[in-house]
C-alpha cells in the first residue's frame, strides 16, 4: 500500500474492471479511467465507492426490443480484499454497520491506487439496511438518500478507520458524495462555525457532470429530517443546500473551494443553472491504454513507444505509414463484425461504412434521430451503410425503453438496405470492441444537455472520427472534415436530422470512399486522442484543484 494519500475521491459508481459491475455508465467509466491515470502518474489518491452486490442490471432484449432487467451475478469476495475495518452511520435513527472491501489499481510503474468499497450486507443490519448496497440507482428517494449517507458519511469514516488519515483534499465526484463535506464539518465544528466552514471548503473539490435537472439529486426536507437528522444547525443546512429541498449539487458546490464542469460548454451551462457560483471547467478524457484496441496498441508501441506514459505523443501518428493505420483498423473492424455475427446472426460487410452509437437510452440522447426519415436514410445509405447500436435504459425510464423499441422497428423496416443491429447488455468489454471497430462514431444529444461525453474520445484513440451534434466535448474536438463532422448548429432544432443526412451523403460517405480517409483517421488520433485523455485531465486537476 502506498504510504501517503493526499486526495480522497468519492463516487457513487466506478468502472474498475468489467468483472466488477459497480457502474452504470459514463460517470462510473470516467471515474475508473481517472483512477487508472492517477495510478500511472503516481498521484496519491484513495477512492471510495459502494459495493453494489447486484450491480446495475443485466439487460435482456426480446425480438421487438422490449427491455427486461436481471440482477448482475458476481462474487465480491473473490475479486476484492475484505478489510477488518467497520464503521457505523445513523439512518432513521438506526445504527447501520458498514464493512470495507479493497481493490488496488496498479499503474504502469507499479504505483497503486486503493479503492475502498463500502458494504452494508451484514447479518447485524436489518434486511432493509442490508439492501442499501445491493442495486446501483435502485429504490425510492428514501433509499437513495440512505445510500448517499453511506457513501458520504460512511466514506469519510471508512477512510479514517482504514488509516488513510493524511488526506488533504476530498474530491466529490457528482452530488451523490456531498454528505462527505458535512462529515468534515462535524469533525471541524468545535469553535467558530465560520472557521469550520472555511476549513471544509479548503479541503473539498466538486465536479458536476450533468446539465439535466433530473441528474441533480434533491430531497424533501421532511425526508431529510427523518432519514439523516440534523448533522448541522438547520439554518446553516438550508443556507447551504437550498430552502425548498436539499439540493446535493448546491450543497457540494457551497462546501467546495473548487467547482468544475466537465467541458467548456458545460461550465457555461452550469453557471446559468447555479448563478453566482465560480464554476470552472476541466474537460473529460479517457484512459488511453484501456480504450485503445490491441491492434492500435501494437502500432503505437512500434512507432511511438512513449505514448503510454505521455498520450500527447500520439500527435506523432501523422507521420506513421498510412497502410499500417488501415491495417490496424481492419483488425479491429473484423473483431466487431465477428461479435455482431455471434450475437445477432447478422453478417455485416467489411466494405460498408459502419456507424456506431452506444449511449444510455434516454430521451435527450435521441438515439433514434438517424431514423427520423427512413426513406431518406435508405436513399443515402442503401448498400453503403450499416449501423450498430447499444445502450441500457434505466429500469424506470419508460421513454428510454420505447426508444430502444423504435430502433428495433426501424431495423426491421430498413432490412438489408441499411443493416441495423442493437447489441444487448452494453458494458466495458462490449464498448472496447465497438468504439474500435466502427468507422464513424455517431452522437446526437439534444443540446445543451450533453455535459461532455467520452465515447467519441474512446473511438478517437482508434482512429474513428465522430459525426456529432455540436455539444459537450465535441465543441472542442471538432475540426470539420479532419477529426469528423458536425451535425446542426448546436441549438437542437428540427433540422438536425436533415443536417445528419446531408453530412452522410455529401461529406462522410465520399470521404470514406476516397484516399483522404486515412488522413482523417490519423488526424483524429493526433488531434483528439492526444488531448482528450485522463492523463491530461488528472494533471489539470492536480495543478488547478488539488494543489490550489
Amino acid at each position: 500500500m502506498n504510504p501517503i494519500h493526499h486526495v480522497a475521491y468519492l463516487s457513487m459508481e466506478m468502472a474498475i474492471d468489467a468483472r466488477i459491475p459497480t457502474y452504470a455508465g459514463g460517470l462510473g467509466v470516467l471515474a475508473g479511467d481517472m483512477l487508472r491515470s492517477c495510478a500511472d502518474l503516481a498521484v496519491p489518491v484513495v477512492a471510495v465507492t459502494l459495493l453494489w452486490r447486484a450491480g446495475y442490471f443485466e439487460q435482456r432484449l426480446d425480438e421487438s426490443g422490449a427491455q427486461t432487467e436481471e440482477p448482475t451475478s458476481w462474487e465480491p469476495e473473490s475479486l476484492l480484499t475484505s478489510l477488518p475495518a467497520r464503521v457505523q452511520v445513523q439512518i432513521e435513527g438506526r445504527t447501520v454497520n458498514v464493512r470495507v472491501f479493497q481493490h488496488e489499481i496498479a499503474g504502469a510503474s507499479g504505483y497503486t491506487v486503493p479503492v475502498l468499497f463500502l458494504d452494508t450486507d451484514l447479518a447485524e443490519n436489518s434486511p432493509e439496511d442490508r439492501r442499501l448496497t445491493d442495486a446501483l440507482y435502485g429504490g425510492d428517494a428514501k433509499h437513495r438518500l440512505a445510500q448517499e449517507i453511506v457513501l458520504g458519511l460512511g466514506g469519510v469514516r471508512a477512510l479514517r478507520a482504514c488509516g488513510f488519515d493524511r488526506v488533504t483534499r476530498f474530491h466529490l465526484n457528482e452530488g451523490h458524495a456531498a454528505l462527505a463535506a458535512l462529515e468534515l464539518y462535524r469533525e471541524s465544528s468545535s469553535g467558530n462555525p465560520d472557521e469550520a466552514l472555511h476549513r471544509v471548503r479548503e479541503r473539498c473539490v466538486f465536479t458536476t457532470h450533468t446539465p439535466v435537472p433530473a441528474g441533480h439529486d434533491r430531497f424533501e426536507w421532511e425526508l431529510v429530517a427523518k432519514v439523516l437528522g440534523e448533522p448541522i444547525p438547520p439554518d446553516l443546512f438550508t443556507a447551504l443546500a437550498g430552502r425548498e429541498r436539499m439540493n446535493m449539487t448546491l450543497l457540494a458546490s457551497n462546501l467546495s473551494h473548487f467547482v468544475n464542469g466537465v467541458a467548456r460548454r458545460h461550465r457555461e451551462v452550469s453557471e446559468h443553472m447555479f448563478p453566482g457560483r465560480d464554476i470552472r471547467h476541466i474537460t473529460n478524457g479517457v484512459h488511453s491504454p484501456t480504450w485503445t484496441s490491441p491492434s492500435f496498441r501494437a502500432l503505437f508501441d512500434r512507432h511511438i513507444p512513449e505514448w503510454r506514459d505521455d498520450p500527447s505523443m500520439l500527435r506523432k501518428v501523422l507521420v506513421l505509414p498510412p497502410q499500417e493505420v488501415l491495417e490496424a483498423h481492419a483488425v479491429a473492424k473484423q473483431a466487431l463484425l465477428e461479435m455482431v455475427r455471434d450475437r445477432t446472426a447478422r453478417n455485416f460487410e467489411p466494405r460498408r461504412l459502419t456507424i456506431g452509437f452506444a449511449r444510455r437510452a434516454t430521451s435527450y440522447k435521441r438515439l433514434d434521430l438517424v431514423f427520423h426519415d427512413l426513406e431518406r436514410l435508405r436513399a443515402v445509405g442503401r448498400g453503403q451503410l450499416q449501423l450498430v447500436f447499444a445502450g441500457k435504459a434505466h429500469p424506470n425510464d419508460v421513454e428510454g425503453k420505447a426508444l430502444i423499441g423504435r430502433v428495433f422497428a426501424a431495423a426491421r423496416e430498413l432490412g438489408d438496405d441499411v443493416p441495423t443491429v442493437y447489441l444487448a447488455d452494453y458494458d466495458m468489454d462490449l464498448a472496447k470492441t465497438l468504439v474500435a471497430g466502427v468507422d464513424v462514431w455517431l452522437n446526437t444529444p439534444l443540446p445543451p444537455l450533453e455535459a461532455s461525453g467520452t465515447s467519441g474520445m474512446k473511438a478517437a484513440h482508434n482512429g474513428v472520427p465522430s459525426l456529432s451534434i455540436l455539444d459537450g466535448w465535441w465543441l472542442e474536438g471538432c475540426v470539420e472534415g479532419l477529426t469528423g463532422w458536425s451535425i446542426g448548429h448546436g441549438d437542437g432544432s428540427d433540422t438536425d436530422a436533415g443536417s445528419l443526412y446531408e453530412q452522410l451523403e455529401h461529406a462522410v460517405l465520399p470521404a470514406f470512399r476516397s484516399e483522404r480517409w486515412t488522413s482523417i483517421m490519423q488526424h483524429t488520433i493526433a488531434l483528439n486522442a492526444s488531448f482528450f485523455n485522463t492523463h491530461r485531465m488528472v494533471q489539470q486537476y492536480v495543478a488547478n484543484a488539488y494543489l490550489d
